[in-house]
């Protein structure tokens, strides 16, 4: 196929999703009205499934398939960083010189920093029953880490940080959500069904397979930043000019 082919293609698929998209937003509700067709079905479902938190039903249970889409974008981001970041044989690596911390930075970020781990695991086990879950409180629990390194200096973060373990749970979350999904196919339903007995409505059990994906992520989201935050913070790159050789100096 020529270049001018290809782009003629492009084109035509630009136009049709350009016009699909439009004739899609004409049809939405209007803005402040009372009709909200999916909003309603989305409470309804949830409702009915046991799960407090609607958009937790919507994302781990109505469309639990987009959500790992979502995941897995986490996932192979965090995989390209460990592959492109990794030492190399022929690097230097020293370890990172401990730097003087303020008293009122050392006493606030220790307060903190079992504070937020605490609110961080809580926001990821109510993810079903209030605002949050596995994505929101995995980020809180991997920043309530890092603030060791505020607190004290890099070595004492490397201590409670090893890397490689959290390389497997950010795997074992990711494969922890595609087995509950294929679990469902052994029930004889869809991939990612909800399938578990949904429990006792605004319990942390309720919602059946809801919270159980919601830790999947949590775990996924948690170890995933902790992951690249690690491969980040290693990099401490110097580049040094080759010195010019004598003899070549001067000639053209």
């Amino acid at each position: 196929m020529s270049t001018r082919m290809r782009l003629w293609v492009l084109l035509a698929g630009g136009l049709g999703t350009a016009v699909l998209y439009l004739l899609a937003c004409r049809a939405l509700p209007a803005f402040g009205g009372a009709w909200h067709p999916y909003g309603d079905r989305a409470v309804d479902a949830a409702l009915a499934r046991h799960t407090a938190n609607t958009v937790s039903s919507v994302n781990f249970d109505q469309r639990a398939l987009d959500t790992l889409g979502e995941e897995s974008i986490l996932f192979g981001s965090v995989l390209g960083t460990v592959v492109l970041l990794r030492q190399t044989r022929d690097e230097d690596r020293r370890p990172p010189r401990p730097v003087p911390v303020a008293p009122q930075v050392r006493r606030y970020a220790l307060l903190a920093l079992p504070v937020t781990l605490l609110i961080g695991l809580y926001v990821v086990a109510h993810g079903q029953l209030s605002p949050g879950g596995g994505f929101q409180g995995g980020v809180v629990v991997a920043t309530s880490l890092h603030l060791l390194y505020i607190a004290v200096d890099y070595r004492a973060l490397e201590r409670i940080r090893p890397v490689g373990r959290y390389e497997v749970a950010d795997a074992a979350g990711e494969a922890g959500y595609l087995l509950l999904g294929a679990a469902a196919l052994l029930t004889g339903a869809a991939f990612l069904t909800n399938f578990l007995p949904w429990g006792t409505f605004n319990t942390l059990a309720s919602g059946g397979t809801v919270p159980l994906l919601n830790a999947a992520i949590g775990v996924e989201v948690a170890a995933g930043v902790v992951v690249l935050l690690a491969r980040f913070l290693d990099q401490a790159v110097e580049i040094e000019e080759e010195p010019r050789d004598a003899g070549t100096e001067g000639t053209a």
